[in-house]
């Protein structure tokens, strides 16, 4: 997760409230006390691939001795936009896995 944190950083996305990770959050928001258990944790068991993984040190690199191409910027700016996506989707599987022990 700390090198999600780094590739966040590296962006050339500004954070607005209509992103899509922002518009997933809300509509996920919706419905959350519905969430069952099975779906909680299924949300918190998702992970990159080794491949993909992979990747995305390979792109943080270049990012950081700043020899991106406009290509390679974009598809880093889509893994930062999926991780984000999947960031909001497992902080709301583990409000979920919260409030159904409570």
């Amino acid at each position: 997760m700390a090198q999600l944190i780094r590739w966040r950083e590296m962006s050339s996305q500004i954070t607005s409230p209509n992103t899509e990770a922002a518009i997933l959050g809300r509509l996920i928001e919706i419905g959350q006390e519905e969430l069952p258990r099975g779906a909680a944790e299924y949300l918190l068991s998702i992970r990159f691939g080794d491949r993909d993984t992979a990747r995305m040190n390979e792109l943080s690199e270049l990012a950081r001795q700043g020899k991106l191409t406009s290509e390679e910027q974009a598809e880093l700016d889509s893994y930062l936009q999926v991780g984000n996506l999947l960031a909001i989707m497992q902080s709301k599987g583990r409000q979920a896995l919260q409030r159904s022990t409570q």
